[in-house]
């Protein structure tokens, strides 16, 4: 036969223990993960639209012509952020004396770049607030229903966007880079089309940063879409589910009562 005492504090350690760990400590984990999420939301969507926005590209292209005075055996050209290359010209000589001709890239390619700089930068408002009222006004943010739905429906949106918003800058990125390919840039020289004159390619742009940028876009949209759950267990929806807390509640409530019961048998017996 057990101490009544023992039998007391092991009844008391049980539904301290019960409530604590199921109700409490549940939400606060809940908590915590949001406001991590929210850190490494706001870090990607940062590296996401620098990497993008920051863009800046050269590429170098030779002509040599019959007429070695006339040649240009390196000629640069400028290319960036927000890929608007129909506006990006660089001179070419014509191969006629000191003649010099003005010619221009195709393409423009900014709607995808800053479609997905303007998702990066809105995103990381967006996370920013989101972590501060995690941070300073949970209490109130649990307190209004509304605001845990609000925060779901602006999560998936979010999600959605990455995903679109990564996929169209993927798609522009690949066309940039076949429109700044230095053999592609040749054919728009009208020397380069003349049998006499020999072009080449000095140099191509470097494309690891916006690659970076691509691999960023994706990697949010898997950070928004996990987030999705973590927003969900707030809301009112999953309140309301029957494995939710507030069934693990009632199932602390049986066993309160069943230790109760224990508790009164036992001082029965003696």
């Amino acid at each position: 036969m057990w101490p009544m005492s023992d039998v007391d504090d092991q009844i008391h350690h049980n539904i301290m223990s019960c409530n604590l760990t199921n109700i409490s400590r549940l939400k606060c984990r809940n908590s915590v993960v949001l406001i991590y999420v929210c850190v490494f939301l706001q870090l990607f969507a940062v590296f996401a639209f620098s990497t993008c926005g920051g863009y800046s590209g050269q590429l170098r292209v030779s002509v040599d012509c019959m007429e070695k005075a006339s040649s240009n055996l390196s000629i640069p050209i400028d290319f960036g952020y927000p890929f608007r290359l129909d506006q990006v010209s660089f001179e070419a000589p014509a191969c006629e004396a000191t003649k010099r001709e003005r010619v221009f890239l195709i393409g423009d390619f900014s709607s995808s770049a800053e479609f997905f700089v303007t998702i990066s930068v809105f995103a990381f408002l967006y996370s920013l607030m989101a972590s501060i009222v995690y941070i300073f006004f949970l209490n109130k943010y649990r307190q209004i229903s509304r605001g845990p739905l609000i925060d779901f429906v602006v999560t998936v949106v979010f999600s959605f966007v990455w995903l679109v918003s990564s996929s169209a800058w993927a798609k522009a990125l690949s066309d940039v880079k076949t429109a700044t390919d230095p053999d592609e840039v040749q054919l728009l020289i009208p020397a380069c089309k003349v049998q006499t004159n020999k072009c080449g390619s000095v140099h191509g742009a470097r494309w690891s940063g916006l690659n970076t940028s691509v691999v960023f876009g994706y990697l949010n949209f898997v950070l928004w879409a996990g987030n999705i759950w973590f927003v969900f267990k707030e809301t009112s929806w999953h309140k309301g589910n029957p494995s939710s807390t507030k069934n693990t509640g009632q199932m602390c409530k049986h066993m309160k009562n069943t230790q109760n019961d224990n508790y009164t048998k036992l001082h029965m017996n003696d």
